[in-house]
């Protein structure tokens, strides 16, 4: 397949750029908008659009979890959550996928979001699918799906968590599938701030899961050891590296291009309202060519 940079173009309607909030749905829409215009020169493909976690739109503070409350998130870095799926069906107008995958774990959520989108005059004809659930095990199913008919189905998916909800062996279930991905990985407002500078790493269960990487690895990357000089003699003390942030992404990245051939090595940076990072919007996908319009896009947010 051949993917022109030429159809990079704003999407009809795209109204949902500007802010920083906002830049994540910028740059997932002009991409949905790109790849169905080229997919519909493939009619052999029966094109799926998944949403990990659809909701209702809006983050829910009642369903926060014991983890999240601990994190004390400000109001501003919890504002960037906010679902795609009624600015996709608007965005592909002209352009529709076969199949919408809509998955969250909040059933409640999931029903309100279904009863908005049916509402939609974009939503007319399409083939909208809801499903309740950890988006882990669908992503699973997603897969496996892919797998038993690779000639079959091209997927995009978006993984737009608030924060650490997917696993990596998820994400590593989608090896070897005609799959592209957007992934909203939370750097800054949630994986750096288990990484404690004492390095007693509190939620080591959830940084392994989430890395696919074991306790040495972990450590031996966000971490060194230094002898020190102190009142008591010379002892060993914990540090944390340097720009963590940054390296959360990279290692994240690392741990990407061993499930898809490209990766964007520049992800979209998303920061608060004091120019910390707090999210990094990844792409992936086995098309050299789709990573570049991802790349493309990044550049002109």
């Amino acid at each position: 397949m051949t993917w022109n940079k030429n159809v990079l173009k704003e999407p009809p309607g795209n109204e949902w750029g500007g802010t920083w909030t906002h830049k994540k749905l910028q740059a997932f829409s002009k991409y949905v908008w790109a790849y169905l215009a080229i997919m519909k020169k493939y009619n052999y493909w029966q094109t799926i659009y998944f949403d990990g976690f659809a909701g209702s739109g809006t983050r829910n503070k009642e369903t926060k979890t014991e983890l999240y409350k601990q994190l004390s998130l400000t109001e501003d870095e919890e504002n960037l959550y906010k679902g795609a799926a009624e600015l996709i069906l608007n965005t592909s107008i002209e352009h529709q996928f076969d199949f919408y995958y809509f998955i969250d774990l909040n059933e409640s959520s999931l029903e309100k979001l279904k009863a908005t989108l049916q509402k939609l005059d974009a939503a007319k004809n399409k083939k909208l699918v809801f499903k309740p659930g950890d988006s882990n095990q669908w992503i699973k199913e997603l897969a496996t799906v892919m797998k038993t008919h690779p000639s079959k189905y091209a997927s995009l998916i978006l993984l737009d968590p608030f924060g650490m909800q997917i696993n990596w062996e998820s994400i590593a279930a989608l090896k070897d599938t005609r799959s592209d991905v957007w992934i909203l990985v939370p750097t800054g407002v949630i994986v750096n701030r288990l990484l404690d500078k004492a390095g007693k790493l509190t939620h080591l269960d959830k940084l392994q899961s989430f890395f696919g990487l074991n306790e040495e690895e972990i450590r031996s990357r966000f971490y060194k050891k230094e002898h020190k000089q102190t009142l008591f003699g010379d002892e060993e003390v914990v540090e944390k590296v340097s720009r963590p942030i940054e390296l959360i992404a990279e290692i994240y990245i690392e741990r990407l291009k061993t499930i898809w051939k490209e990766v964007t090595d520049k992800p979209l940076v998303l920061k608060n309202s004091m120019n910390t990072p707090i999210f990094h919007f990844v792409f992936a996908s086995n098309n050299k060519n789709a990573v570049k319009i991802a790349k493309d896009i990044i550049k002109s947010i």
